[in-house]
């Protein structure tokens, strides 16, 4: 959630912007996971969503492609706390702290 309880309209995890560079370079993955020793199945994960980009990883993205590594990073870590947000366990568990909180 963002101020006044508003959330962004999408959730955009940052190797969907990696994924876009690659495809404009008209680099595949296959060929960039050789070219840079990084794990195929890996890589594929992370541009389809289904893994975090680590720190490691965005530096490596910015030596490569010039993307900004902090960029990455903070994408990532947005992209956590909206899912996190949407995750109605945990917003169940935080409704009850907050209960909890206001009468200390």
């Amino acid at each position: 959630m963002i101020a006044n309880n508003l959330t962004s309209f999408s959730l955009v995890h940052p190797g969907e912007l990696i994924k876009e560079e690659l495809e404009c370079r008209e680099i595949s993955q296959r060929a960039f996971a050789l070219k840079f020793d990084v794990s195929y199945p890996m890589l594929n994960e992370i541009l389809n969503g289904k893994r975090p980009v680590s720190t490691d990883f965005a530096l490596l993205i910015e030596a490569a492609l010039g993307v900004n590594a902090g960029l990455l990073v903070r994408m990532q870590t947005n992209y956590d706390l909206q899912v996190a947000q949407k995750n109605k366990k945990l917003r169940s568990r935080l409704a009850k702290i907050r209960e909890i909180a206001a009468v200390l």
